[in-house]
């Protein structure tokens, strides 16, 4: 059951990394932040739905 709310945190984690504001001297790592949160979310995403179909057809 942890571990499900860890994915959950992480698929949160990313979607707040992708709205992160970078300020002006990094502004260079706003696309880096938008990729690593979207494979974030889209991973974790894929990861509930795995365990969530392993635990229907158990």
């Amino acid at each position: 059951m942890e571990l499900i709310f860890l994915f959950l945190a992480s698929i949160l984690s990313g979607f707040a990394l992708m709205n992160v504001e970078t300020v002006s001297f990094l502004g260079f790592l706003g696309p880096i932040f938008d990729i690593v949160g979207a494979l974030a979310v889209m991973i974790f995403s894929l990861a509930l739905l795995f365990k969530g179909g392993k635990s229907l057809f158990k």
